[in-house]
Parts: structure tokens; C-alpha cells; sequence
């Protein structure tokens, strides 16, 4: 006899369950490494597909200003895939994801450089990172989308944590490739080819990915939507924009939030160290990958959390824990370098707040719209402020040497004042 739709809310995990958290969360570390290779080696990049006689701020600028293309980018490709995830199934577009990241990433280890062509080289590269930019506007969101809808109701916080920690490994995975060429080469050497090796083996864990898709199933939700025919009836979008902006307002707040944590704590940071603090490149992405490590151990956490005591209560005490300790990190290894793994580990676990997130968005939208409303939420919010962000804070650095603290202090207080609002809703809906 089937189970009712109670019953598969109430059910503990199965093996299923956790078969599909595995492969989903393994397949989106690899994607996702792909995705942020470029920014663990943006110094390098930016020596070689520049005019060497450029200021090094304006490199710099111009190299951030490539990889937040990737962002921008992420709209357009998360609003499609998303579409047809509403309308054809989750799985498909999950899994076309990869190889529009897998084949960009490729070609950006084989490509010349400013010395051999010019202004042709940054150019290539700018569309390359537009691309990647359109994979992972639909792979993010979907990989949350399609975990949520597999694992029973009250586990949908585990399960988007664990999905949000395969994806910071990810991160990490970048780090430790990151790390393992800089202390293996010369700087000379990852000038002359290093560099290329990352991306490369990018397109190779690309490969992997893909066919570790096949062994996913459709969803239970969808496949029940499409059984009873009630998927939408008219453009999703159309549905999300009319009759889900506060999802929608609420969804891009949270994302801002889940930018300002990943995007300055985790993927500035080795090169704020470098190039503000003179920590050595390895030493500094040695620290980078313990942070790593305790953030996506953190997303696990913060993911049980939020299913046991809610959302409003775990971002009023996770942003509080976030902003004092990224501020105690930046302020105090600006003084004393000797705390760099200490606090840096520290900050890193409470970056982990970043894996409930897609709680709340999965939970705000319905199912026939799911998958477009947190796909345009996510993406149009993160093209804006995940995007201009390293930008922005590049432009701070050289009137405030502590404009990262300060940043994140700022969208940690917002996460707050949100986590506030949260419980005081669900207080008067009670």
C-alpha cells in the first residue's frame, strides 16, 4: 500500500534518502569547484591576462570585475534551467547543470594569455566565466530544490544543509588544489603553466559528476505533480512575480546574507591576507581550507538546527555568532598573524549559518513554482550582491583596511533584524 502524504512527512530517513544526499551533495562539490577555482588563483589570473604596466588595484578590480560576470550571469541560466525544471522535471535540468560548467572550465586551463594574444585573452575568459555563470544558476538552487522534495518534511533542513555543505566542499576541495600548487611550484612555475592544472582537472570532476547524475531518480514531488497534473498552469515566473513577493523579498534578504559569508569570509579572504596582511599564499590557503572544513560542517549543523527550533530563532543567534566572530578574526589577525588558523577555523563554522538558508526558500514558494521562485530569488539577489561584492570591498580596501569586517558586520546585523522578524511571525501565525 502507497503512504499517505502524512505518513512520508513523518518517516525517519532511509537508505534512499541518504543514497540521494550523497551522490547529490558529491556531485555538487565537484560542480561547484569548478564554479571557484578562478578566485583562489584571481592574483596570478590577473598578472597574465593584463597589461603588465596596469596598477595593481585596477588589475585586481578588472579581475574581480571577471569573476563577478559569473554572477551576473547567473539569472538568466538559473531562470531557464528553472522553467523547465517546473515544467519537464527536476532531474533533467540537475543534470544538464554540469556540462555547461564541465566544458567552460576546460577550455579556461587551454587558454592564451594577454603576452600571446592581447585583448583577446581577457576577453575569452570573460565569456567562459559568462557561461560557467549559467550552469550554476540552475545548479544551485535545483540541487536544493530536488534534495528537499526527496527527504520527508521535517528532514528538509538536514537535507538542505547537507546539500549547502557538499557544495562548500567544493570550496574546500578548490583550497586544497589551491594550496597543493603553490607549495608543490614555484611562483614562477604557476605563472608559466600551474595555473592551468585547476582548471583542467576541473573538466575532468565535471565527467564525474555527470555520471554520478544517473544514478538520481525524479523526485517524489514532482513525479506526484505530474501524475495528478497539477504542475503550473501558466509561466512560473509569471506565478512567483504575482503572487509570492514576500517569498521572493524574504528569499533575496537571506541570499544577501549567504553572499556576504561565502563570498568575503571564504573567497576574498586568501587574498586579502596576501596581498593586506603578507601571509604567505600557502599559509594563507592552509587557513582557508581548515575554515572550509568547518563550514561545511557547519551547514550540517545549522541544518539540524533550524528543523529542531526554526528559522527565526537560528538567524538571530547564527548571524549574531557570524558577525563577532568574522570581526574578531579580521581585526585581531591584523595584529597578530599567529591567530590565523585559530579564528579563521572559528569564523568558518559559524559561515556555516549559510546551510539554512535554502530552508526557508524551499519552504516559501509551492511546488508547482518551487524551483522558479527560488531559482529567481537566489540568483537575481546573488548577481547583485554576491557579484559587485568583491568589487565593492576592493574599492573599500583602499580607504579601509578593514572594510571586510566591516561589510560582513553589516549584513550579519540585517541577518539578525530578519531572524527577528522570523520568530515574531511565527509567533502571531501560531
Amino acid at each position: 500500500m502507497a503512504s499517505t502524504p502524512d505518513q512520508q512527512a513523518a518517516r525517519p530517513l532511509n537508505q534512499q534518502d541518504v543514497r540521494t544526499l550523497a551522490l547529490a551533495a558529491l556531485g555538487g562539490a565537484l560542480e561547484f569547484y569548478d564554479f571557484i577555482i578562478f578566485v583562489f588563483f584571481a592574483a596570478v589570473i590577473g598578472q597574465l591576462f593584463f597589461p603588465p604596466d596596469m596598477p595593481d588595484w585596477l588589475r585586481q578590480f578588472q579581475t574581480f570585475g571577471i569573476f563577478a560576470a559569473g554572477y551576473l550571469a547567473r539569472p538568466l541560466g538559473g531562470i531557464i534551467m528553472a522553467h523547465f525544471g517546473d515544467m519537464l522535471g527536476r532531474k533533467r535540468m540537475f543534470t544538464l547543470s554540469i556540462l555547461l560548467m564541465a566544458v567552460p572550465t576546460l577550455l579556461m586551463g587551454l587558454l592564451p594569455t594577454y603576452a600571446a594574444v592581447g585583448v583577446l585573452a581577457p576577453l575569452a575568459l570573460l565569456v567562459l566565466r559568462i557561461l560557467q555563470g549559467a550552469a550554476i544558476g540552475g545548479e544551485v538552487p535545483g540541487a536544493w530544490v530536488f534534495v528537499a522534495e526527496h527527504v520527508p518534511h521535517r528532514h528538509t533542513g538536514f537535507a538542505c544543509g547537507t546539500l549547502t555543505a557538499g557544495l562548500t566542499a567544493g570550496i574546500l576541495l578548490g583550497s586544497l588544489i589551491a594550496t597543493q600548487v603553490n607549495t608543490s611550484l614555484t611562483q614562477a612555475q604557476i605563472a608559466d603553466w600551474g595555473w592551468r592544472l585547476p582548471f583542467l582537472i576541473g573538466g575532468v570532476f565535471g565527467l564525474i559528476a555527470m555520471y554520478l547524475r544517473q544514478w538520481l531518480h525524479e523526485t517524489p514531488v514532482f513525479a506526484e505533480m505530474q501524475a495528478r497534473k497539477t504542475l503550473a498552469e501558466e509561466l512560473p515566473l509569471k506565478t512567483v512575480l504575482k503572487a509570492h513577493k514576500g517569498a521572493v523579498a524574504v528569499s533575496m534578504l537571506l541570499t544577501w546574507l549567504l553572499s556576504a559569508a561565502i563570498v568575503v569570509v571564504i573567497l576574498m579572504t586568501p587574498v586579502y591576507l596576501q596581498k593586506q596582511l603578507h601571509i604567505a599564499p600557502a599559509t594563507s590557503l592552509q587557513a582557508n581550507s581548515l575554515a572550509t572544513i568547518a563550514l561545511t560542517l557547519g551547514c550540517i549543523v545549522a541544518g539540524k538546527i533550524i528543523d529542531r527550533i526554526g528559522s527565526g530563532p537560528t538567524f538571530l543567534v547564527g548571524s549574531l555568532l557570524l558577525g563577532a566572530s568574522s570581526y574578531h578574526f579580521y581585526t585581531t589577525v591584523a595584529q597578530d598573524p599567529s591567530q590565523l588558523f585559530t579564528l579563521y577555523t572559528l569564523t568558518g563554522f559559524f559561515v556555516g549559518i549559510v546551510g539554512a538558508v535554502p530552508f526557508v526558500m524551499v519552504r516559501a514558494f509551492p511546488a508547482p513554482v518551487r524551483f522558479s521562485g527560488l531559482s529567481f530569488s537566489y540568483n537575481v539577489s546573488y548577481a547583485i550582491f554576491g557579484g559587485l561584492t568583491p568589487m565593492a570591498v576592493s574599492l573599500w580596501l583602499k580607504s579601509d583596511p578593514l572594510a571586510p569586517a566591516h561589510y560582513v558586520a553589516t549584513l550579519c546585523a540585517m541577518g539578525a533584524l530578519l531572524g527577528l522578524w522570523l520568530t515574531i511571525r511565527r509567533e502571531q501565525t501560531a
